[in-house]
């Protein structure tokens, strides 16, 4: 608790200064921290005052509690706000709403207050799930401990936490639970020649636009060869992305088989895709014609679902998104890139990786082709399929950002790019 207290006080301190500050400190260990966070931050000679919900009833709190010299008044309507708001009143493990009266402080505190400062998670949230079960006022930034919990990647609390702040408190909080950081890839071997940086082979369907921008997205992403299987010639497609009018889906050189992304209603170019040796990435209409999960056991695959798709592949599952990811994973062997706000990479091994926020912008036609061409250029680099899933999902964020605002999809393409030679700088 020492140390959870001082880490909260150093990041308050490093944003805020020396602004005045107020913390509300619930009766459990988080209010504990404020406590501790308070002593310090009186030590550095900001100004602090603290109101509480009542005495604290852990004994690390009651000693945190014991420790602060200073004033503590009760959290009321007569509780006048500071430029800093920090709200320790419930953390982890909060599995009901505030009280009707607390939520009310909590959000008028909040809003008065120039800047917001969660400490662990927003009170009001289900750390293990992501769920508001109260309202939540939206934090500048929050100061968790250990490790970051589901619920600072999960929808829709991800979007309350602001800038979440990782303080090292001396516990080993390792696992097979992460959020997905920059990618180390492969150097180019320079020896190497087109094979040798990967093939990949992509099966079109009705719609050329997205088969196009998901070819697009493999060249730029790295590979040393796209090749498009269509029978209809696709236009404005790349000079250096090569279209065949046959799918030899079994040549021994693809590195990763693409499908799906504008298949339409042809379950016969997903069938022919199975008949594959190849590794492969099953993205949209794909993912919709494989019916069920037992079809990707042995196809060394990853599939890219939106929550609509995925239900319609694994039916509603239970848990949190986080659980449901994992399980889906287990259920059908593959890598599942679970696509959306919070987007969560899947392994049958029981690893996952949360993606870092992405910009809201993503959320726009043919987003998604871009991230399954991505996936597939660097599953063909030689990456296995969950290091290769998390490389794109990070690297696809990055592209966003670099995009703009107003990027549509082939503006996210030709980002990719620069979002590697973030990688070398």
């Amino acid at each position: 608790m020492e140390r959870a207290g001082a880490a909260l006080a150093e990041a308050t301190y490093r944003y805020a200064g020396k602004l005045p500050a107020l913390i509300l400190c619930g009766p459990g260990n988080n209010g504990g921290d404020g406590y501790v966070a308070a002593r310090h931050l009186a030590e550095r000679g900001v100004s602090v005052r603290v109101a509480t919900l009542g005495e604290p009833r852990s004994s690390a709190a009651k000693n945190a509690r014991g420790q602060w010299s200073g004033a503590v008044e009760p959290l009321s309507d007569k509780v006048a706000t500071a430029p800093v708001l920090i709200d320790a009143l419930f953390g982890t493990g909060l599995k009901r709403g505030l009280e009707a009266a607390v939520e009310k402080h909590l959000l008028k505190l909040s809003d008065e207050a120039k800047l917001s400062i969660a400490c662990d998670l927003p009170s009001g949230v289900d750390s293990d799930n992501g769920a508001e079960l109260s309202k939540i006022p939206d934090f500048d930034l929050t100061v968790t401990f250990g490790a970051l919990k589901p619920a600072h990647r999960l929808s829709p609390s991800l979007h309350r936490c602001g800038r979440v702040v990782l303080a090292d408190i001396g516990v080993d909080a390792s696992g097979g639970w992460f959020e997905i950081a920059a990618p180390i890839l492969r150097v180019l071997d320079p020896r190497g020649h087109k094979y040798s940086r990967g093939l990949v082979h992509v099966l079109a369907g009705k719609m050329p636009g997205a088969i196009a921008l998901a070819a697009r997205a493999a060249a730029r992403s790295g590979a040393g060869y796209v090749r498009v299987s269509t029978s209809k010639p696709i236009e404005n497609l790349p000079s250096a992305i090569v279209q065949v009018d046959n799918a030899e889906v079994n040549d021994e050189r693809i590195g990763c088989l693409l499908v799906g992304p504008g298949m339409g209603d042809t379950p016969q170019v997903l069938t022919l895709a199975l008949t594959s040796k190849a590794p492969k990435v099953i993205d949209a209409d794909g993912i919709t014609q494989l019916g069920e999960p037992e079809r990707l056991r042995g196809q060394d695959a990853i599939i890219t679902p939106h929550e609509g798709e995925f239900e319609r592949l694994f039916g509603k599952l239970p848990g949190s998104k986080a659980d449901r990811a994992v399980d889906a994973a287990r259920r059908s062997g593959a890598v599942v890139v679970y696509k959306g706000p919070d987007t969560l990479v899947a392994s049958p091994d029981g690893r996952l990786g949360f993606a870092p926020p992405a910009p809201a912008w993503l959320a726009s036609a043919g987003t998604g082709d871009v991230l399954a061409g991505m996936i597939a250029a660097l599953r063909t680099s030689g990456l296995e399929a969950f290091d290769a899933a998390c490389a794109a999902v990070w690297l696809h964020g990055r592209a966003a950002e670099i995009a703009g605002p107003r990027m549509i999809a082939d503006d996210l393409a030709s980002a990719i790019p620069e979002a590697l030679a973030l990688l070398d700088a």
